[in-house]
């Protein structure tokens, strides 16, 4: 190509740039995300998922949501696992333009299926998480109420790439360290989807450290881009949120314990 056709191409993306900024508003918060997951193996099949997610702005302040998931484990092979469950989250008023418009608190119930997959390559682990979600998200239908009235369904799939490998030998394994890279994104789907088709991305990179089999921990930074549902003046709304995350990871596998007693 030559120079004239570079210019241009140049000129064409630079403008597609532009557009995009002058039609979205972005706001800015530093959060801290610290969370508790708990897993417990009742047969080689079944198990049970526990989490809390403890969610702040200003790294650790003020709220910004609290999540309380629960869930079964069904595990078809070795690496793949179905995942059906229940989750309850508080969503509260936070940043300079919150997600409810009228500024206010609101809860979500929430009902999803996961299907998770993995796999390794030299010391690299690799794992594929799809979810899909059915949410109640609730809505007041007058500013002045102080109670939600509303419930409507939306719909959500989110699919989660992660990777991670040791800092020391082929494998993770109690007393070595670990490094962590995942990226999510969910994407609202149905007919109650609203502005925010694109509903939200995460990005994590992580150092964690396994004690023991049951027992490991995981630290580092995050960012969550996330779309509100709604629009200023025809400009879609983003919020920018960066900080810190904190896991807690519980695994304790009964199946063992029943059969040693047995």
């Amino acid at each position: 190509m030559n120079k004239k056709t570079w210019i241009l191409i140049i000129l064409i993306v630079s403008s597609f740039k532009i557009e995009a900024q002058n039609n979205r508003i972005n706001t800015y918060n530093n959060i801290g995300w610290y969370n508790y997951f708990g897993t417990f193996k009742l047969t080689s099949k079944i198990g049970l998922h526990s989490e809390y997610q403890w969610r702040r702005t200003d790294f650790i302040n003020k709220w910004q949501q609290s999540l309380l998931r629960f869930g079964l484990n069904i595990h078809a092979k070795p690496n793949i696992l179905f995942r059906v469950g229940y989750a309850w989250i508080e969503t509260f008023d936070y940043g300079s333009m919150p997600i409810q418009a009228s500024g206010k608190d609101f809860t979500e119930h929430r009902f999803y299926e996961m299907i998770q997959l993995t796999h390794k390559e030299m010391s690299i682990d690799f794992s594929h998480r799809i979810m899909l979600e059915q949410r109640l998200v609730g809505k007041y239908s007058n500013s002045n109420l102080t109670k939600e009235d509303e419930f409507p369904l939306l719909n959500r799939v989110r699919y989660m790439f992660r990777t991670q490998m040791p800092l020391k030998g082929a494998n993770i394994k109690p007393r070595i360290p670990y490094i962590a890279l995942y990226d999510e994104i969910f994407i609202g789907f149905g007919k109650q989807v609203n502005a925010n088709v694109f509903d939200q991305n995460r990005i994590g990179l992580l150092l964690g450290y396994q004690f023991n089999k049951t027992l490991k921990i995981e630290t580092g930074y995050l960012n969550q881009t996330l779309q509100l549902g709604r629009q200023i003046n025809n400009k879609s709304i983003f919020q920018n949120n960066n900080g810190i995350i904190l896991n807690i990871i519980f695994n304790l596998d009964i199946s063992k314990k029943k059969t040693e007693k047995s």
